[in-house]
């Protein structure tokens, strides 16, 4: 799939939201319907280099942000701030600083669950909705087994004041690079990955992206005693949801798909069977393809 559109027609922008200020790129016709690509740990704006073009080719009018926290985004102090609460609101006034009522909504990994959490919390926002490999924001007992326990074990490890924080600064960001080994070669150039240390060398943004495994895990522990649980109002998935799934993914077994399929109604699922968590890096031009034939 052949893109007409290059990185010097992207537009890099910030938007002062009612909580925080979002860098972002755009790109696309101003009068397209509006996409909005969220990205997931550790990655940044940059994940989708490959979606932008192709979507904005083909007239849509595409917003990649970076997450609040992430690249030179604002990064507030509190972990609390990046609950789902926070997080979805940001979608919502972004959105609204596009003057737009709704927008199609993707996410992959921690973008995901933002971009659900949306659908769940301001649901007029979303029109269509896709997920790339991330778990349902709710019911968490449902979707982690045992063996899925392990897998996500490294989110624990992540609750730990400063010691994560220290061992991804050491020897040039070493370890965060490791996130991507299981990846097809090629999925990530050195060149691709220094944008991605560039972002991870901001002040306090590595705090900022633990942070969100933080402040989940409150709120998750908070929900297991039954206490302050914004997630037992009966809320549900109502839009028009395309989750795609590699299933080579170490980190999310099937039972996180399963229970994402249960949980959403109307849920169409495109299994791409040997790729990793990034498949929008390992497949571009197949999820590419699967976004467009959704939205479209």
């Amino acid at each position: 799939m052949q893109s007409s559109t290059t990185a010097e027609e992207w537009t890099h922008d910030e938007t002062t939201l009612s909580e925080v200020t979002l860098h972002h790129v755009t790109a696309g016709p101003e009068d397209g319907d509006l996409v909005v690509l969220f990205h997931g740990f550790p990655e940044c704006w940059y994940a989708w280099r490959h979606q932008i073009p192709a979507l904005a080719d083909a007239g849509y009018r595409v917003v990649a942000p970076d997450l609040r926290g992430y690249g030179t985004s604002s990064r507030p102090e509190r972990v609390g701030a990046y609950g789902l609460d926070h997080l979805s609101r940001d979608v919502r006034d972004l959105v609204e600083a596009f003057d737009r009522q709704s927008a199609h909504v993707v996410g992959h990994d921690w973008g995901g669950v933002v971009a659900t959490a949306t659908a769940l919390y301001h649901p007029a926002v979303v029109d269509r909705l896709v997920v790339l490999n991330a778990p349902y924001p709710t019911n968490v007992t449902d979707q982690f087994s045992i063996r899925q326990a392990l897998r996500s074990s490294y989110a624990a490890f992540f609750q730990l004041p400063s010691v994560p924080e220290r061992l991804f600064r050491a020897r040039d960001f070493a370890l965060l690079e490791r996130a991507f080994e299981d990846a097809a070669p090629g999925a990530y150039t050195e060149s691709e990955l220094a944008v991605y240390r560039e972002a991870w060398s901001q002040p306090g943004a590595l705090t900022a992206m633990l942070d969100y495994y933080r402040a989940f895990g409150r709120d998750t522990v908070r929900d297991l005693l039954g206490r302050d649980s914004a997630w037992t109002a009966g809320r549900r998935v109502n839009a028009p949801t395309l989750l795609l799934w590699g299933e080579k993914d170490r980190a999310l077994g099937p039972e996180v798909r399963e229970a994402f399929e249960r949980a959403v109604p109307d849920c169409q699922t495109e299994r791409y069977p040997t790729a990793t968590h990034w498949l929008h890096a390992e497949f571009p031009d197949r999820v590419t393809g699967d976004l467009r034939e959704f939205l479209d």
